[in-house]
């Protein structure tokens, strides 16, 4: 009968399409060892928000559920608990998710985690044709509507500031997501659209493939600034 219930407990929470984000937490963070945590998410109603108001995300009745009525992030950032609690702990994770089944994936980024450099979608899109063409391996790439995220091998602002100083200027729409940063992952759901896999990743024995930052920022930043309104959004 206890074996019954629990499959009939797993049934529901399949129809209720909330078991791919625990999954996916879960696969983060206990066989790639990326830290979690779970983002603030939508709510309905409400006025528009200062993003929508200037075109950045989708008009929809969705909107934070964060205490600013004007977040240009609607849904895609950490707000109770905080980065900082970010886990590689599956019960903590399982405990978050069953409470928040709807939650966005945050992944907290730097220390021994991915990082992240990410770009407005349509020089993305340039960007990841140029590095096709030129044979370079990427790792997982995060694509919503309106930005483009792609996870790096972890690096540190030393590092970051040398690699950078070198160039003449770096688009104000090309941002890194290092310590004390995060990107959200697929399948959230947030104010800008369905957060999803343009490259998925290619799993091995020690996780996710990730590439160097240094080996694709000179594609990005190029994409970046030969794009229309590449702009300085903030909108994810």
């Amino acid at each position: 009968m206890r074996e019954i219930l629990g499959r009939r407990r797993k049934l529901l929470f399949r129809r209720g399409g909330r078991s791919a984000l625990l999954g996916a937490a879960l696969q983060c963070a206990t066989e790639w060892q990326w830290p979690v945590l779970p983002g603030v998410g939508l709510r309905s109603g409400g006025r528009p928000s200062a993003g929508e108001r200037l075109g950045l995300g989708e008009r929809t009745a969705r909107r934070c559920s964060c205490p600013d009525p004007d977040c240009v992030v609607p849904g895609a950032h950490p707000f109770d608990p905080g980065l900082l609690a970010a886990t590689t702990d599956p019960r903590m994770v399982r405990w978050w998710w069953a409470n928040r089944p709807d939650a966005p994936v945050v992944l907290a980024t730097g220390g021994h985690a991915p990082c992240a450099v990410s770009l407005p979608a349509v020089a993305g899109a340039r960007a990841l044709a140029a590095l096709d063409h030129f044979g370079v391996r990427l790792g997982p790439v995060v694509a919503t509507p309106t930005r483009w995220s792609l996870l790096v091998s972890p690096y540190d602002l030393a590092e970051l500031g040398e690699l950078l100083h070198s160039r003449d200027w770096v688009p104000s729409s090309l941002r890194f997501h290092g310590e004390g940063g995060y990107v959200v992952l697929p399948p959230s759901q947030i104010g800008a659209g369905k957060v999803r896999w343009e490259r998925p990743p290619a799993a091995g024995p020690a996780g996710p493939w990730l590439p160097t930052v240094a080996t694709i920022v000179d594609a990005l930043v190029t994409a970046s600034t030969s794009t229309p309104d590449g702009g300085s959004r903030l909108a994810y």
